[in-house]
């Protein structure tokens, strides 16, 4: 009977966290997740370079090879400039998951004490403040999907267009900021109207209103200052990964740096045939190809994991993480909303 493979489940964290069995290893893969693409032209134009050099090299009574030794002092440059451009990369990675993480867990800390805490002992909450409580933890879940957005710059509002006439300008900015993202629209208040087409994020337009959530449970009397004032603590923890992770997304690599790498590389692989071609012959094409694939494949590599917020498969699993915590925050909302004994009073 044929073998099937099947992914493991790995609830909670279903999306995140699946793991598939390998058909293949890793070695034998060059299409899903790995770079060869991204760095065939410059590897094959090497290859190119190099059969021209040992083409010449062979037609020609005298070699036109340079000495073996002026490689090593080239590639302790190309070695240390690519050890910084990924080291640099999987930095930003590394820091970008952990402030994923940090709205993530300041999401959950915040959905906890709401659901908890709103309410006063001895006391049911009315039915509107408990639709309160419940759209302010719709809202929290919206703050990570806003940051997604934000990061990738799919604006949740349309810019509005400047007309001659006033009122027909204002008419149609009011129309055209109204937010329409259909994967989390039902999270966000009724006829709500974003103002990104004005400079002012959805995240942070969102954590106006948890903000004065807080304040209207002190003032019921459901959070006491200490906790109200950590409750701000955990918002104002989740705001400034957001900005950590915009900064992230809006400070590349210095261009001078990049275009000096690249220019290093391209030396480096034009000087490495003449430097074989005495010795290897027509076997110049194929190391000087191996060498250059895998130092391209190293820079290539840094630049996917330089911006780590997108759609590529080395990026953090964003969309996951978010269904991941979509799915938590419902579980407790049901739970919430039928009296569960997890929220006992």
């Amino acid at each position: 009977m044929p073998r099937h493979h099947s992914r493991t489940p790995t609830f909670p964290l279903y999306h995140s966290t699946r793991k598939k069995p390998r058909r293949w290893p890793l070695v034998l893969r060059f299409i899903k997740g790995a770079i060869h693409m991204d760095i065939a032209v410059p590897v094959v134009l090497h290859a190119l370079w190099s059969a021209l050099i040992a083409y010449i090299d062979r037609v020609r009574d005298e070699h036109i090879g340079l000495p073996g030794s002026i490689i090593p002092s080239l590639s302790i440059v190309v070695g240390l400039m690519l050890v910084f451009r990924n080291q640099t990369s999987y930095d930003r990675f590394w820091q970008g998951n952990q402030h994923m993480t940090t709205i993530e867990t300041s999401i959950r800390n915040l959905t906890r004490s709401f659901l908890t805490c709103s309410h006063v002992n001895g006391q049911h909450p009315s039915v509107e403040e408990r639709a309160d409580t419940e759209q302010t933890v719709r809202i929290l879940l919206a703050l990570i999907y806003a940051a997604k957005n934000h990061l990738r710059a799919e604006w949740n509002t349309t810019p509005f267009v400047l007309l001659p006439n006033t009122a027909e300008q204002e008419r149609r900015r009011r129309e055209s900021t109204s937010i329409h993202k259909p994967e989390y629209e039902d999270l966000l208040p009724s006829q709500m109207r974003g103002f990104e087409d004005h400079g002012l994020g959805l995240l942070l337009q969102l954590s106006l209103r948890v903000e004065a959530y807080i304040k209207r449970g002190h003032d019921r009397g459901w959070f006491h200052p200490p906790q109200a004032s950590q409750l701000t603590v955990q918002l104002n923890q989740l705001v400034s990964s957001y900005g950590s992770m915009e900064t992230i997304h809006l400070t590349p690599l210095p261009v001078a740096y990049l275009i000096h790498m690249r220019q290093v590389l391209a030396l480096f692989g034009g000087v490495l045939p003449f430097a074989l071609v005495e010795e290897m012959g027509w076997w110049t094409i194929l190391m000087t190809s191996l060498v250059m694939f895998t130092l391209y494949g190293i820079d290539a590599i840094g630049a996917q994991l330089e911006d780590p917020f997108g759609y590529d498969k080395a990026d953090i699993k964003v969309d996951a993480i978010v269904e991941d915590l979509r799915v938590e925050t419902g579980v407790l909302l049901s739970e919430w909303r039928r009296g569960s004994e997890m929220f006992s009073k």
